[in-house]
């Protein structure tokens, strides 16, 4: 039996596909090539914007085709669409045989066994139910074999007025510290050199057990064997001095952050229900570069939310020249069905949106070739990941990919380099050494 796995979405969503392909393996499943060999399709959903919502429709309809050739073959839709849209998603695409959410993963094998008995395998829960902790039992699949993400929470008590997330993801629940640290020792008995812990809000971990984000950054450094740690996704809101300071003393953590602001304007961040104003942000990527020196911040931001004026889109721009973020993730409002922005008067026409999004999109290429250019001639710490073209793949501890030539020997090792030419998103460069 071959499983073929569709992912939208952020990393948590790739990061729940792993554990989904070791739950998967554990059943004898083998990992297909395409989706025309599977017996089993599943699509990983993402619902934060519109635009994902539909390639899942038109997935669906391709993958309908596998069961003309196999009668047999079933076909599930799992994550947060299927989470918000639940039957609505059954009656509009008949197709799909499986559907269950972040929530109850650890369930798949029972909803296999009744969709194989012929049955609609539909398990879509409110909250997340008591064992839903049962899902760390499972192995992890994953495809790079040095950098490993680990979910160390789930869920959002944020309240943006845009999102989705509480509603598909539930509350946040923080896993706990014993079990996170069982998953990294293991990973690192298994040659990952990097840890990237993962959460909706992942700055906010510990808050519902008593504990501190930057407790467990202490703690995941201290297991012998980790060369790296990043994390995604921190909200501004719980960024605080004692994360700052935690990451300027430990050795481990690397010199970049992805730090969403959304929006520059106060007037917008407060319809957001962000919970800070621009000076606050710009107040806290201030603090991170007095303690982590040579830190690079990524992060995302929304043009066109409902009222938005020029002078709003202004503040925004301003707000990236003062940052300089080395990436930006930007997105045109999208309204979501069951949120208060779905509903607030005076949605921004499209065409502004787009020309708004044009001129971001020309400052932040601007900004860029800056700091890429300000690579060049500068020697970095490269951890190598892979292979691709003939060349050695790796990143630099501030985020960049780089190429360079040199044996597959290096595969797993972090080298020094000296960066020959930059180019928007990835840096060419020259071997130096092999770091100890």
């Amino acid at each position: 039996m071959k499983f073929f796995i569709k992912t939208f979405g952020c990393q948590m969503n790739f990061n729940d596909s792993e554990r989904i392909k070791g739950i998967l393996k554990s059943l004898g499943y083998e990992q297909a090539q395409s989706y025309e060999e599977a017996d089993l399709i599943l699509i990983n959903t993402c619902t934060i914007r519109e635009k994902p919502d539909q390639k899942v429709y038109s997935h669906l309809g391709e993958y309908r085709k596998v069961k003309e050739k196999n009668p047999k073959a079933l076909i599930g839709v799992c994550g947060c669409l299927a989470q918000r849209a639940g039957w609505e998603l059954v009656q509009k695409a008949p197709v799909i045989d499986i559907m269950f959410s972040s929530f109850n993963m650890h369930q798949l094998p029972e909803l296999i066994h009744q969709a194989q008995a012929g049955y609609k395998a539909i398990s879509i829960l409110e909250n997340p139910p008591e064992d839903e902790d049962r899902l760390w039992e499972y192995p992890t699949v994953r495809d790079n074999h040095y950098c490993a993400y680990v979910t160390v929470m789930k869920g959002c008590d944020k309240n943006c007025t845009y999102c989705v997330v509480p509603k598909t993801r539930g509350r946040q629940r923080s896993r706990s510290l014993e079990s996170i640290l069982s998953e990294v020792k293991s990973l690192v008995e298994e040659g990952v050199k990097e840890i990237h812990l993962l959460g909706q809000n992942v700055t906010a971990w510990g808050q519902d057990i008593n504990m501190h984000f930057s407790e467990l950054l202490y703690r995941v450094a201290e297991v012998d064997g980790v060369e790296r740690v990043r994390f995604t996704t921190g909200h501004p809101k719980d960024m605080d001095e004692r994360i700052a300071k935690a990451m300027g003393e430990i050795p481990q953590v690397c010199e970049h952050i992805h730090l969403p602001f959304q929006a520059g304007s106060n007037r917008i961040l407060n319809l957001m229900d962000r919970g800070y104003t621009r000076e606050e942000y710009l107040e806290k990527v201030q603090m991170l570069r007095e303690y982590k020196k040579g830190i690079t911040f990524s992060a995302d931001v929304i043009v066109g939310f409902p009222t938005e004026t020029e002078e709003d889109f202004e503040q925004t721009l301003d707000l990236i020249e003062k940052v300089r973020f080395e990436q930006l993730f930007s997105f045109k409002f999208s309204p979501r069905p069951e949120t208060p922005a779905y509903y607030m008067e005076e949605q921004v026409p499209d065409e502004v949106k787009t020309a708004r999004m044009e001129r971001l999109l020309n400052l932040q290429k601007k900004i860029l070739s800056e700091i890429s250019k300000a690579y060049e001639g500068t020697l970095q710490e490269v951890l190598i990941e892979g292979e691709e073209k003939g060349k050695l793949v790796g990143r630099t501890r501030t985020n960049r990919w780089v190429a360079l030539e040199g044996p597959e020997e290096l595969l797993g090792k972090r080298v020094l380099v000296e960066v020959l030419k930059a180019h928007p998103y990835s840096l060419d460069c020259r071997l130096l050494s092999v770091l100890p």
